[in-house]
């Protein structure tokens, strides 16, 4: 599974991506995250992205061609990938169906509060089908609709709520999306949503005193009836 990451903050990813379960499932090539910044893909020195938006109103939005070049660039990375050579765009087109073949495996998506509602069922359904994941990160007023046109991507919300950026949701939907790759959580039994499991969880001791007030484990828990137990679980995760 290959993350391509289009955002103009590569640098905000730096702390999650190189912690605890990511970071070990990038290091053991489960999972391979990439950069492209629209920055890059301009011609003026100051290496700007963004212009006031058609019809008035406060802000800046980001300029299309920028990103359609980012974009350009994840898809042949993506492609190339996928053969296991380094060829250029020109030498993947010739490619013909093998090409179109393989970009059937790569899902871009544009994240927007009026997107589709991002779950669970969601990511396991990407987990399954998809090689690539191109993830479209906004900032300020947002990016020129007309990328989404050009690419036909998919938009995704990932709550009911807005944020200043789209580096948030990236994360959260690579770490959604990732926990579903075979290997990445190590047993994948670790997958809560494939077992019966409480959303209450106990560790030892079996009982800690603060405040002069004990808390105690449930009972149920140190029964050793299995049958029990696991009705409690599921009792409590409903």
């Amino acid at each position: 599974m290959r993350f391509h990451i289009v955002t103009l903050f590569p640098k905000a990813f730096d702390s999650y991506l190189n912690e605890s379960i990511i970071a070990r499932a990038i290091k053991d090539k489960k999972i391979e995250v990439k950069f492209y910044n629209p920055r890059d893909f301009t011609k003026d020195k100051w290496r700007r992205i963004d212009q006031k938006p058609y019809s008035g109103g406060p802000g800046m939005v980001i300029q299309a061609l920028p990103v359609v070049k980012a974009i350009e660039k994840a898809l042949e990375h993506s492609v190339s990938k996928s053969l296991n050579f380094g060829r250029p765009m020109s030498k993947i087109k010739t490619l013909g169906g093998l090409a179109a073949k393989l970009k059937q495996k790569i899902k871009i998506i544009f994240f927007s509060p009026a997107g589709k509602q991002f779950d669970t069922a969601y990511a396991k359904k990407t987990a399954k089908k998809y090689t690539d994941i191109i993830l479209i990160s906004g900032r300020y007023e947002g990016i020129d609709a007309r990328v989404k046109k050009i690419f036909k991507t998919e938009d995704i919300s990932i709550g009911p709520y807005v944020l200043t950026g789209g580096e948030l949701p990236a994360m959260i939907f690579l770490d959604c999306v990732a926990r579903q790759v075979e290997g990445v959580l190590g047993n994948f039994d670790s997958l809560e949503e494939l077992r019966i499991s409480s959303h209450d969880v106990y560790t030892r001791p079996e009982v800690f005193e603060y405040k002069k007030k004990k808390y105690r484990v449930p009972k149920i828990l140190l029964s050793g009836d299995h049958k029990k137990i696991e009705d409690w679980k599921s009792k409590k995760s409903i």
